[in-house]
Formats: structure tokens, sequence, C-alpha cells
């Protein structure tokens, strides 16, 4: 049984997520503050969490922040009333999974909790900590990357773009699909943001590693 970590300092719309996932059979709790959604995240074994941004504390987006530093992987869904592009964006640099708006409806947030939840290490055995094609190594764990003897660090979008590229060495992955996988809903039509990202993991990967595959999008070399 999959356990959700809600934390809202709504009470009428954390009652509502609550009743109705538990009415779909998972094991919720609520953090109302900041500083309670920190220390539940990083100490109770949760499946996923659903994060507003406006907690009492301090803001969401440092909570988010906190816990991928501690190295908690599992899938965060921000749901908020913050609808502005930057918002978004900023969120999923943070390290979210998934960016739901205020007001919604329960049975999109449902989907798309169950989305999260069927790609989540936890759900798919034990998951390879260690990613390595070439001259490059991905530690999942500590989130840093080895190019040859140098580490480097690099920014949640792009640890997670890297990874799901070192996930399928020699696979072609289209524009679509590497925005489903990595930013996790749709840009405007025409959205640049892909390449812009691959351009820089070329820039600190190698400019070799990740080839461009005409009409389709990019690959991985193996």
């Amino acid at each position: 049984m999959n356990r959700i970590l809600i934390a809202e300092d709504e009470p009428r719309i954390a009652a509502f997520i609550e009743k109705g996932l538990r009415s779909h059979g998972f094991t919720t709790i609520v953090a109302a503050d900041a500083y309670s959604a920190t220390n539940m995240a990083l100490s109770s074994g949760f499946d996923l969490m659903i994060l507003d941004l406006g907690l009492p504390g301090k803001d969401g987006l440092d909570v988010l922040a906190e816990i991928r530093g501690q190295g908690e992987n599992f899938p965060v869904i921000i749901l908020t009333a913050r609808n502005d592009i930057q918002d978004k964006i900023a969120g999923f640099e943070a390290g979210a999974d998934d960016y739901l708006t205020k007001p919604f409806r329960f049975e999109e947030l449902l989907v798309r909790i169950k989305a999260r939840l069927r790609h989540s290490p936890s759900n798919q055995g034990v998951e390879e900590m260690v990613l390595k094609v070439g001259n490059v190594v991905l530690d999942l764990h500590s989130r840093k990357v080895k190019v040859g003897e140098n580490t480097i660090e690099l920014p949640a979008r792009e640890f997670t773009l890297a990874e799901t590229f070192f996930r399928h060495p020699g696979k072609a992955l289209s524009r679509e699909q590497l925005l489903d996988k990595v930013w996790g809903y749709d840009y405007e039509p025409g959205s640049n943001i892909v390449d812009v990202y691959v351009g820089y993991l070329r820039k600190k990967l190698g400019s070799e590693l990740i080839e461009t595959v005409r009409g389709i999008g990019y690959r991985l070399k193996n």
C-alpha cells in the first residue's frame, strides 16, 4: 500500500485530497507547515509527496530543494495556485516530477499520482544506482556526475535529462518522450526547451556523447 504525504496548509483542500486518496486505497498523512513537511519527508518512508508551494514557515520550493539535497528521490507533485510559467519552471528545476495548478479536479490528480507511482523506483524492485556510458558516470544517490576524473553537479532538470538518456543508451528518444519523462507536462507547441537542455549537457558531458537523430530527437551513444 503506497504512503502519500500531503503538504497542504488549507484544511479543506487537505481533507478533500486525503478522503479521495484513502477511498482509493492509499495511506495518507497531512503536514500543514513547511517544517513538519520537511521532517516527515526525510524520515517517514513515503512513496510520493503532494506539495503546496505556499506553506507556512518557508516556501515549498525550499522544502523540495532540501529533501532532494538529502537524497530523497520519491516522486513529488506540486499542487499550487501559482500558474505562471516561471513558477512551473522553478518547480521542475527544484526537482518536482509534476506540476498541477489549483483549482483542480481530483480525477486528474489521481491519474498523475498513479502515473508517477508506476514509474517510481520503489515500485520497480531494486534500482541500479550507478549508470555508466563511456567515461561518464551518473551516481543517482549523490546526484553527481563524473566525467573522467572530474566530478560535476548538474541542476535538477539537467540531471534528470541525463538520467533519462543513460537509462536508454543507443535508443533514439523523441522530443515528446523527453518532455514527458523529464518535465512531466506539455510546453507550448514549438518549444525548444529540450534542445536547449541537450546543449547544456553536451557542454558539460562532452559534445559527442549525445547525437542528433534527424526527424526524431536525440540518442545517447553507447
